[in-house]
């Protein structure tokens, strides 16, 4: 399993018992809906920040390979230009 299927997974499982914890305690309604509100909020930030660093390990790895690559994609452009005349 993957790492990225681990922290979605464990996500999911920590907002639905943290929803059903809140849901099961005894309190206010208009308590009980800030509650909820709030982990809903605490939750969407924390995967916010799991998305950011999925985006920023990518543009990592893209980068990387670009820089692999420059001389290799500079002797096609010349043999194109070869080729045209």
């Amino acid at each position: 399993m993957s790492k990225g299927k681990l922290v979605v997974g464990l996500i999911a499982g920590l907002a639905v018992g943290a929803l059903l914890g809140v849901l099961f305690a005894p309190d206010k309604g208009a308590a009980t809906r800030k509650k909820i509100s709030d982990k809903g909020q605490d939750y969407a930030d924390e995967l916010k920040d799991l998305f950011d660093e999925f985006i920023a390990s990518g543009s990592e790895k893209g980068a990387a390979a670009k820089e692999e690559t420059p001389t290799g994609n500079s002797k096609m452009k010349g043999s194109a230009e070869d080729f045209d005349s």
